[in-house]
């Protein structure tokens, strides 16, 4: 089925978000392997997906930080992919995902850029699926060791909340970054497993 490289390369923007490093560098290395080591053939784009996510984490980190940045910021509304929109609402149509409450996306903000501040280079990568953004807050809040706000004060954060200037970074390359980037990594490769279903690939 992916016997040949513009086949590959078609369909990997299917299954992970559109980037450079996804044509010019993961369509012809999965090519060669495929070439070497044809895919399992009961589930090949599954077996697809699997092989790509094996010659990403061979990668390394700034080519696998290239790859993960071409995923959106949970919570980013403007710009996604239908798929990405879809997956951020919690599988909802247009009309409903349209109304994530704006202290919800204020919060999602505002979390985003603490974790970048932390986790220098990289971008926050979760496997939504089906929770809401809300769900995805608290979520990240508790990675970054952060309290609920938006559950404790409804009316918006108290005063004393940490801004992002404020958080201690995590050491580039680290053992703790390099772990938290690959667990972006696999849960792109959950996002695609999930993709490849909902288009019937």
């Amino acid at each position: 089925m992916y016997e040949t490289q513009d086949v590959i390369a078609s369909t990997l923007p299917q299954l992970f978000e559109h980037s450079d490093i996804l044509i010019t560098k993961l369509a012809p290395e999965l090519f060669q392997s495929i070439r070497n080591t044809p895919l399992e053939t009961t589930d090949p784009t599954n077996a697809l997906i699997e092989r790509a996510i094996a010659i990403i984490h061979a990668w390394n980190a700034h080519e696998q930080t290239e790859f993960i940045a071409a995923h959106p910021r949970i919570g980013e509304i403007k710009q996604l992919s239908a798929l990405s929109a879809k997956e951020q609402s919690g599988g909802l149509s247009a009309t409903t995902r349209l109304q994530t409450p704006p202290e919800v996306l204020k919060r999602l903000e505002h979390l985003n850029a603490c974790y970048e501040r932390v986790y220098s280079g990289l971008r926050y990568i979760t496997f939504v699926n089906g929770r809401t953004r809300a769900a995805i807050a608290r979520e990240m809040e508790d990675k970054l060791q952060l309290g609920h706000p938006l559950e404790s004060y409804p009316d918006g954060p108290p005063l004393n909340e940490p801004t992002a200037e404020s958080l201690i970074c995590v050491a580039k390359n680290s053992e703790d970054w390099l772990h938290e980037l690959t667990r972006a990594v696999d849960d792109v490769g959950k996002i695609a497993k999930s993709r490849q279903k909902s288009l019937g690939l």
